[in-house]
């Protein structure tokens, strides 16, 4: 049943590893089919060197279990969350990666400061309100995902132009339009959000990103009239 996206997931958790993203089993990746309303993810407790293809579980949007030996993710209700209420979503990682969480556990967001940023989110990447306590002490995972929900509401922001989020004092969770980009966005997050943390080390009075840089950089990627890349080559001779 849905092998193809089982492996999918499989081969992206396996990645975040290689890329350093997380340690021991500090983390999780999923990825959905919208058609089926299933989706896939890392099961709970499991090493990484001892994961295999047939250990991901799979599970419908409402948390009910249809294949798999293991129990999911403890954070699966939170991905749950996000799939339910964002629609472009396709997979989903969360790594307790070391300069992502530095800034998550400082309540501070990810600055836009330069082009390398620029070029995939458009602007700061956002950091969560502290949970309170009934929160916590609540259903942990699925306030949490309604938390990173709601802070895009509360601050205007779409989440397809800036797939990530920090929760406070806990770390990154970021999205993407499949499972390999959202793997491709953590592993940008955890590198900008190391450029961000050494640059303000060096000049403490930094300030973001002009914003014509920021709309040039990442327009130019992901807007309407986008030219970066290889599209459209051939297209004259059709």
């Amino acid at each position: 049943m849905l092998t193809e996206l089982k492996k999918k997931v499989y081969n992206a958790n396996i990645d975040i590893y290689k890329r350093g993203l997380v340690i021991f089993t500090w983390g999780n990746v999923s990825g959905i089919d919208r058609e089926k309303g299933i989706i896939a993810i890392k099961p709970s407790g499991v090493d990484y060197d001892t994961l295999k293809p047939e250990d991901i579980v799979l599970i419908k949007l409402d948390g009910q279990v249809v294949e798999g030996e293991y129990h999911p993710s403890t954070d699966t209700n939170t991905h749950l969350v996000l799939y339910n209420k964002l629609k472009n979503v396709e997979g989903i990682v969360h790594t307790h990666s070391v300069y992502s969480t530095i800034f998550a556990q400082a309540h501070k967001p990810i600055p836009c400061l330069g082009t390398t940023h620029a070029d995939h989110f458009y602007g700061e990447i956002p950091v969560t309100k502290m949970m309170t306590d009934d929160e916590i002490g609540g259903d942990y995972e699925t306030e949490t995902g309604d938390l990173i929900v709601r802070t895009f509401k509360e601050k205007g922001l779409n989440p397809d132009d800036i797939p990530a989020v920090l929760v406070a004092s806990h770390g990154p969770f970021v999205w993407g339009t499949s499972v390999e980009k959202a793997v491709y966005n953590a592993v940008t997050l955890e590198e900008v959000a190391k450029m961000a943390f050494y640059t303000s080390l060096l000049n403490s009075e930094i300030e973001g990103i002009k914003q014509t840089l920021l709309d040039k950089h990442y327009l130019r990627k992901h807007g309407k009239d986008s030219y970066y890349g290889q599209q459209g080559i051939g297209e004259k001779e059709k």
